[in-house]
């Protein structure tokens, strides 16, 4: 039976070197998103401590906010915060519709161009490049540009 937790230092001093997670040397507080289906937030960093939240969203965009070891202290869109592991957690951004009725997706980041599709608030979809108040989004493959202040993950963190 192989001890694993014997064998990260015997890697060490073997002079090989244990990769890092992504985003390990990133400055807090900086934009992740859930990268599973099913995500506990806990009450503290670890596994000992108790589940606050399930998510079951995947993309959901989340505001890390410290880092204490292989965990993270998010701030998901609602203001609430608890601990995840960074392993749950991506640095592909995302975004999620928010305020009151339909926003429309249009072809071009221009209020002028047309209308692709119109989204409710609590839909999420991924972040590209954002620009003069629009940003370009994808809903599971719906690719168009909306106004940036409509959606929650944007901007600076």
């Amino acid at each position: 039976m192989i001890r694993w937790k014997l064998l990260i230092p015997l890697v060490a001093l073997c002079g090989m070197s244990v990769p890092a997670h992504a985003g390990d040397d990133d400055k807090v507080p900086y934009w992740a998103s859930i990268d599973t289906d099913l995500a506990n937030l806990r009450v503290g960093p670890g596994e000992s401590y108790r589940i606050a939240w399930v998510y079951k969203r995947e993309h959901l965009p989340v505001k890390i906010v410290r880092r204490e070891g292989p965990w993270r202290l998010i701030e998901d869109p609602d203001g609430d915060k608890g601990w995840m592991r960074d392993l749950l957690l991506s640095r592909q951004r995302s975004a999620i519709v928010t305020g009151d009725g339909l926003i429309e997706m249009h072809a071009e980041g221009k209020a002028g161009s047309p209308v692709l599709w119109r989204i409710e608030p609590g839909v999420v979809g991924l972040l590209g490049n954002c620009e003069s108040g629009w940003c370009a989004f994808d809903v599971e493959g719906h690719k168009g540009f909306v106004p940036s202040e409509r959606l929650w993950g944007t901007g600076e963190p």
